[in-house]
């Protein structure tokens, strides 16, 4: 296991749409332990597989205070979707910036597990939130593209003036 570099925005990379995973082997499981090790270590609460510039269709969350409720997706799709919400989403390829986005409060999401094995999940909340984002990473979207160009703007603008100067800033998602 291991930590690897988080892509930061607006790097390209991080537009490429991730592509399905034929079958789940030992490539798969180490590419989702380091998902696990990078997002605690950032600190995050979800990583999609693009962020580290690997562009296949994997993600992990844990949205648990403790660290103990690890959830990993492998070819994850929403099935359904309904009711909104809106929080602050900050994004570990964004770091240092949160903005209020509108989602899905509860969605329905079918994936295999780290072992292949089909398996469905109803999610509500912070977690439904946290799937559907990870989920954008894996199509190559993200959460800044649901805000005002201004506001997107002033965070590339931002982060390119971090980058130069050497400085940088974590984020929890």
């Amino acid at each position: 296991m291991a930590t690897r570099p988080i892509l930061h925005y607006p790097d390209p990379r991080l537009r490429t749409k991730a592509v399905p995973v034929d079958v789940v082997d030992d490539s798969v499981r180490a590419l989702i332990d380091d998902l696990f090790d990078t997002m605690y270590g950032a600190p995050g609460i979800g990583l999609a597989a693009t962020q580290v510039n690997v562009h296949r269709r994997v993600l992990v969350v844990d949205v648990s205070e403790n660290r103990d409720a690890p959830h990993a997706f492998v070819n994850p799709v929403i099935k359904d979707a309904e009711g909104e919400q809106e929080r602050d989403e900050g994004c570990l390829s964004v770091p240092g910036f949160f903005e209020t986005v509108k989602r899905a409060e509860q969605i329905r999401v079918s994936a295999l597990d780290r072992n292949g094995q089909s398996f469905e999940l109803r999610a509500e909340g912070l977690l439904a939130v946290c799937i559907q984002h990870e989920c954008d990473h894996l199509d190559g979207k993200l959460f800044v593209d649901y805000l005002s160009n201004l506001k997107r703007q002033r965070i590339r603008n931002k982060l390119r003036k971090q980058a130069q100067s050497g400085r940088g800033t974590k984020a929890r998602a």
